[in-house]
């Protein structure tokens, strides 16, 4: 029996899934959220930190999340 595990930061890849964006964008995104949220260029950004920034809803995000 497979246990699954979800995720809790959220990477370029994942954000040019959902946004259909290009993957440069989807880097550029990441940062602008890392800046506005002043956190290192080494941190994560989390899963509900991006869809606060964004105002999309986790059920929305969760389909589109790769692995």
């Amino acid at each position: 029996m497979k246990t699954y595990y979800k995720r809790l930061c959220i990477y370029p890849k994942d954000i040019q899934c959902i946004t259909g964006k290009s993957y440069r964008q989807s880097v550029r995104l990441l940062q602008k959220i890392r800046k506005e949220l002043k956190k290192l260029e080494n941190e994560f950004v989390s899963i509900e930190e991006f869809c606060q920034y964004t105002s999309f809803k986790y059920e929305q995000v969760e389909p589109f999340l790769i692995g």
